[in-house]
């Protein structure tokens, strides 16, 4: 308490000395005043604060350096109330990460002007806190601090520097970024090294599609590989984890334990609660069980889950909160399973395989109300599974202690390994990604095909218009069934054994409960209604009036029928597509969907595309013709559960935009008032400088209204799908070309790689 007492009064005689006769009372007030506050509010430790004299320049040798002494230093100069407020936030923030705290600093409300000059008073009405109410460290602790003073000073810059963190300050309300500006050569040499990775990627691209096709039906004459990754075997569930049953502990075998797990991973979903999922899970789950356990386990009510539960979730959140270090470890560990299992060499080029992984055990889902849903996927063996590679190719090795099902050198097919699943039955495959030569190639090849059909498309659609009158009752179906995959773009669909997959239909398995007929339909005459579940059961709904000849068609096929029956009982996928076949070489059901998808996209573009809109106007022309190809194949989606958010976001921005153009032009127009009759060239300068700022405003602000609109419209329909799928690239890279848009606008870097063929091929003139 005397050492305290002693430097208060020794401070207050060091700061009269400066202020003069004038402060003097003041500045005693102020040091009274503040004394008073430490001892109201005292320190973290019990300590009241001391407010020591300025420090002198020569230091006392062995005594540790302050830590932020540069941002601490004695004001030589007057700060702002900006950069007060950055030095008061630059001490909190360091001062939380090392456990050493400044000493007091002098009353903020004195500034020294120079060495040997009297202090002025410094006046201002800064809000923010004082920093004479920070405390000092408590004596007994100063030593210790002043050693680790440097070392955690240290590692404090380097955690600052390393993260690279936007300092934000509060300045008039608005948040402000102080992270420091790229100069303009740091620029120019990031855009010269994304400029010289970019033509290295193009100078290491395979350009296949410039080399010679081998004969009909051989893909590849050199393929080797290194086989499928399969997952890491089981784990058992640690001892304080259990499973109860009837309220019981019951040990598990392994396979049941492994397969309760499963379950237990999904009690927060939905699918948990449906009576057809638990009921194919139990049925399942008890086959993998040992006897003993079946005669105990025998009700999937009485199954406590809820530990197996806990452990899932705590992995969940484990994983999300890895710190830097380790998730660069593991992704470390996942690239070099890439690098060994992802690539492949197709005819001595190096090739990146796209789905190289066996699926995991688990349980089936499928969509909508799927009649397997809850059924178990098996676990995959290398048993399990035929590897397809060149015989003057080193065979992949199979898992240790096991073999392949079987090794095949099959040329004319694109998979490198499959196997069957064991739910639906189906054929899964390892194929190559979607950049790679042989789905380029089949790309290509159906987009030609499609083009080929332009061609001929009139005398189809007159040949179908001829067979609605036939006297053949499937001649007539036929016709039906052409009529709408022309004009509605349905999917062909294809058979399947009852009850075996969802309820999902296409245009030939259409039952009569699928559609209704109306004579006359909100003003239109001959309205089909079509509501039914399309692929991955998404419902197909829509009015569409059609022509009186297939109208009464319909009402024929739908006699004396009930609603379960087949609307075209006298056709199925095979015979369509059988038919089609012969009317154009390769011409199928799906042949149909990709033309009118493509041709409607270029409709579209000519008749939405203006040369002298901006860019963002141009990439909305484009989305709606876009837009226009998702709507007529039904390629919808669900509203993004962050929709609503993210347009109140961009509303709140336009709002602002406006507030700034709105400004801008009451500046523009002050500055033309003062401008005008004047001659002086600085007032013309401001008045061309307010202009582009208003100039500059409205393209921001007509740039977020289109993209509002873009969103808007865009919230319910899927625009990726049909890019990826039914539109032909050399569209939308012509489209491009000559709108002067460029092509990163349209397709990101995958599609970019994936379309590389037809990016290369393409011309300003081309014509789908």
């Amino acid at each position: 308490m005397l050492s305290s007492q002693i430097n208060f009064k020794r401070t207050c005689n060091f700061l009269l000395i400066f202020v003069g006769s004038e402060g003097m009372a003041e500045e005693s007030n102020s040091v009274k005043a503040v004394g008073k506050e430490s001892k109201d509010n005292p320190g973290s430790n019990g300590d009241a604060l001391v407010v020591k004299p300025k420090k002198k320049k020569a230091k006392a040798k062995g005594k540790a350096k302050p830590q932020h002494e540069g941002t601490e230093k004695t004001h030589r100069k007057m700060k702002t109330p900006k950069e007060e407020s950055m030095d008061f936030e630059d001490r909190g923030d360091r001062r939380s990460q090392v456990n050493v705290k400044e000493e007091p600093e002098e009353d903020p409300d004195f500034v020294t002007k120079g060495k040997g000059k009297k202090r002025k008073r410094k006046v201002d009405n800064m809000d923010g806190p004082s920093s004479t109410s920070e405390a000092p460290l408590p004596k007994k602790k100063k030593k210790k601090a002043a050693e680790e003073g440097q070392e955690n000073s240290a590692t404090v810059k380097k955690k600052i520097k390393g993260k690279k963190e936007k300092v934000i300050k509060e300045e008039g309300g608005r948040s402000v970024s102080t992270k420091k500006k790229k100069t303009k050569e740091e620029i120019e040499a990031a855009r010269a090294l994304k400029l010289k990775k970019k033509e290295e990627e193009e100078k290491q691209r395979w350009r296949w599609w410039e080399e010679e096709k081998y004969e009909d039906g051989v893909k590849w004459k050199f393929l080797e590989h290194k086989g499928p990754y399969f997952p890491p075997k089981y784990q058992a569930l640690p001892d304080d984890v259990r499973f109860y049953y009837n309220g019981k502990p019951v040990k598990l075998s392994l396979p049941a334990e492994e397969v309760a797990l499963f379950f237990a991973q999904m009690l927060d979903h939905e699918y948990t609660t449906k009576d057809v999922f638990r009921n194919n899970f139990f049925r399942d789950w008890r086959k993998e069980m040992t006897l003993e356990e079946r005669q105990l386990i025998m009700d999937l009510n009485k199954c406590d889950f809820g530990e197996l539960h806990a452990m899932h979730k705590q992995k969940v959140e484990a994983r999300k909160n890895l710190s830097k270090e380790e998730k660069l470890v593991k992704k470390e560990a996942n690239q070099k399973i890439v690098d060994e299992y992802g690539y492949c060499v197709l005819d001595h080029h190096r090739e990146r395989i796209g789905n190289f992984n066996i699926e995991p055990p688990g349980l089936f889902r499928g969509r909508g109300d799927h009649p397997k849903q809850g059924m178990l996927k098996k676990r995959v063996q290398p048993e399990d599974v035929i590897i397809n590679c060149s015989k003057d190719s080193r065979i992949p090795e199979p898992p240790a202690g096991h073999r392949w099902k079987e090794v095949r050198h099959d040329n004319t097919v694109t998979w490198l390994a499959s196997w069957n699943e064991n739910v639906q039955g189906s054929c899964k495959y390892v194929m190559l990604n979607a950049n790679s030569k042989l789905k380029g190639e089949k790309d290509w090849e159906k987009y030609e095909v499609a083009r080929k059909l332009k061609t001929c498309v009139d005398a189809i659609r007159a040949q179908y218009q001829e067979d609605l009158k036939s006297k053949q009752m499937g001649t007539r179906q036929r016709a039906v069934a052409l009529y709408f995959i022309d004009k509605l773009a349905l999917r062909a669909g294809n058979e399947k054994e009852e009850g075996e997959t969802a309820d999902t239909v296409g245009c030939c398995s259409l039952r009569v409960e699928h559609i209704t007929l109306h004579d006359t339909l909100e003003g239109q005459k001959c309205v089909v209604e079509f509501d039914f579940l399309g692929k991955d059961c998404i419902r197909y709904y829509n009015k569409v009036p059609v022509t009186k000849k297939v109208f009464k068609n319909l009402k024929l096929f739908m006699e004396n029928k009930q609603e379960g029956d087949d609307l075209f009982d006298r056709l199925n996928t095979q015979l369509l597509n059988k038919h089609l076949s012969s009317l154009m070489p390769g011409l199928t059901a799906k042949v149909f969907r990709t033309y009118n998808a493509s041709i409607t996209l270029q409709q579209q573009l000519k008749e939405l595309s203006n040369m002298k809109e901006n860019a963002a106007e141009k990439l909305l022309s484009y989305n709606r013709a876009n837009r226009a190809v998702a709507i007529l194949c039904n390629h919808q989606r669900a509203p993004p559960k962050t929709f609503e958010q993210s347009m109140a976001n961009l509303q709140a921005k336009i709002d602002s935009r406006k507030e700034q153009l709105d400004l801008a032009k009451k500046e523009l127009k002050q500055a033309k008032k003062e401008a005008k009759g004047s001659s002086d060239n600085k007032l013309l300068i401001v008045v061309e400088k307010k202009k582009k700022a208003v100039q500059r405003c409205e393209e921001q602000l007509l740039k977020m209204e289109v993209q509002a609109t873009d969103r808007e419209e865009n919230k319910q329909i899927a625009l990726s799908t049909s890019k990826l799928n039914y539109l032909d690239p050399r569209i939308s890279v012509a489209w491009c070309k000559n709108m002067e848009v460029p092509l990163d606008k349209i397709y990101n870097k995958t599609l970019r790689d994936k379309f590389a063929w037809a990016i290369d091929m393409t011309e300003h003139d081309f014509v789908f």
